[in-house]
């Protein structure tokens, strides 16, 4: 069996399989939204109350991309303009987010040790469950109906959420030992937020590619 299979649409839209991954991301979500607890916590004491939207980030990507999968599941009879194009926004926001944030996450951590702080097992959780939403945020692009201008609507986002987090430090709280590279961590955020949108913009691409090959094969054939 190839390792392709993996990845085909035989085993990627397979119900019973979007329901394991909308059953991991909601609960995926959940756990982020309670890891945020204190800071959503403080952040309501001590900013207003706008800015809230803006702290939790890896819980707010898996959430947008819990609703993409309950559009595989739940596809309505008939499509209105109005759905299509909320299902749009979403997706978009679920795969742009996904790479940003499952990156960073992996990155910070990364960084943690790198540092020479001893990573534990929570560590390692979070590296592996955030590597893995960026990987499914890319895998199910060639599924989902967004295109470049959704996309850039996403970019936009998450540099309005780039600018509030770094402005008015509602960014994730870091280890104590990364606090000096505040500076750094912010740039390499900026920059994240552009390779992500870059990245969702070839996926797009591969995406049209293959629509293109497998048409002309089937035009081939008939």
């Amino acid at each position: 069996m190839p390792v392709s299979w993996l990845w085909s649409e035989s085993v990627l839209m397979k119900r019973s399989f979007l329901w394991l991954l909308f059953l991991s991301n909601a609960a995926g979500t959940a756990y982020g939204y309670i890891w945020y607890g204190n800071q959503l916590a403080y952040t309501l004491d001590n900013h207003p109350l706008w800015r809230i939207v803006f702290v939790p980030d890896s819980p707010t990507a898996s959430l947008f991309f819990t609703f993409v999968l309950l559009f595989f599941l739940f596809p309505p009879k008939v499509e209105t303009r109005g759905y299509l194009l909320l299902r749009m926004v979403v997706e978009a926001l679920a795969v742009v987010t996904l790479v940003k944030y499952g990156i960073w996450a992996v990155t910070m951590n990364a960084a943690q040790g790198a540092q020479g702080e001893a990573l534990n097992w929570q560590n390692w959780m979070l590296i592996a469950s955030h590597s893995a939403m960026a990987v499914e945020g890319l895998l199910y692009v060639r599924f989902m109906r967004f295109g470049r201008m959704a996309a850039a609507l996403a970019f936009g986002w998450i540099l309005l959420n780039d600018a509030v987090d770094y402005t008015f430090e509602v960014y994730p709280w870091l280890p104590r030992v990364l606090i000096d590279n505040i500076q750094a961590i912010r740039n390499f955020t900026v920059g994240l937020s552009a390779a992500s949108f870059l990245v969702t913009l070839l996926a797009l691409a591969h995406k049209r590619s293959l629509l293109y090959r497998n048409s002309r094969r089937h035009n081939a054939k008939v």
